[in-house]
């Protein structure tokens, strides 16, 4: 059975502000695995898409890869970060490079995979 890999919008603005091919990165870690992203997330993409600059096109590639790769779940927060600590005991890991985010997740019990060097992605457990 595929893991579930949830994505925060950090995770998914990651290819264009960091230059990680975060799929292939995944794919190397794990395998096979199922993308969910929470509602909020896309909210909150949606929003920064909507501005200028760099932060606007990697939020407008980020909500592409959502919408093409991820399955959409709806939850009970409003804010992304709270949505994801939500969804942490539903999935088997979340993507982020938020550190605050990254403890929150961890402390609930669920591992993180962050960026590790200029490009990698590596699993941390509590």
């Amino acid at each position: 059975m595929a893991d579930a890999v949830a994505f925060d919008t950090s995770a998914l603005m990651m290819p264009i502000e960091c230059d990680v091919r975060v799929f292939d990165e995944l794919d190397r870690l794990l395998g096979e695995f199922e993308c969910v992203v929470p509602r909020a997330v896309r909210d909150e993409l949606s929003k920064l898409a909507d501005g200028a600059g760099q932060e606007a096109v990697a939020a407008s590639v980020g909500a592409d890869l959502a919408a093409d790769r991820c399955r959409t779940v709806d939850h009970d927060e409003s804010y992304a970060d709270d949505a994801l600590v939500e969804l942490a005991d539903e999935v088997d890991y979340v993507v982020t490079n938020d550190a605050p985010l990254k403890r929150r997740v961890l402390d609930a019990g669920t591992p993180v995979i962050h960026i590790r060097g200029r490009n990698k992605l590596e699993i941390s457990k509590l």
